[in-house]
């Protein structure tokens, strides 16, 4: 009973959605520019050296080694973040609102969620291979956010600068 249930309603004709698109998908389309790799890591490196005191040849292998992860995971959780946001609190602010997924808020969130994610990957990776000392719930990881935002806003800037032509 519940097979046929499930093959009827596969029958039914229904719209596609394969083209959805939701802002996260468009920033990280950003993120992984040049441009935006180098200024992340060149950013983040004075950032590094400073809040860890770590020689420069330590805080380029620190800065980079963070980026690569949070770069290879960010592939995955910045869109999942994305649509996580997107069915929850996002279709609630959608619904009331009468917006579409391209609204001011969505577009905030997606700012924070991408600086948020990668600064608890890179965070996590000071943590376990640069910095035991490090925590999550100190002034040194508020600053490592700062130093994500920057680099995360100027990908997210760029996209008003420069549109997603598609």
């Amino acid at each position: 009973m519940r097979r046929s249930l499930i093959f009827i309603l596969c029958l039914l004709p229904t719209a596609a959605y394969a083209n959805v698109v939701w802002p996260a998908l468009y920033l990280e389309t950003r993120l992984f520019s040049w441009w935006a790799i180098g200024l992340g890591l060149l950013v983040e490196f004075f950032f590094v050296k400073w809040l860890f005191t770590f020689p420069t040849k330590k805080a380029v292998i620190a800065t980079t080694s963070a980026n690569a992860v949070s770069a290879i995971a960010g592939i995955v959780l910045i869109p999942l973040a994305g649509i996580v946001w997107e069915l929850f609190p996002g279709s609630v602010i959608n619904w009331t609102f009468s917006w579409g997924t391209f609204n001011p808020i969505t577009w905030g969130a997606t700012f924070v969620l991408g600086f948020l994610v990668n600064g608890l990957l890179e965070g996590a990776v000071y943590k376990k291979w640069f910095f035991s000392e490090f925590r999550f719930k100190s002034k040194a990881f508020l600053w490592l956010l700062v130093a994500n935002s920057l680099s995360v806003g100027a990908a997210f800037i760029s996209l008003w600068l420069k549109p997603v032509q598609l």
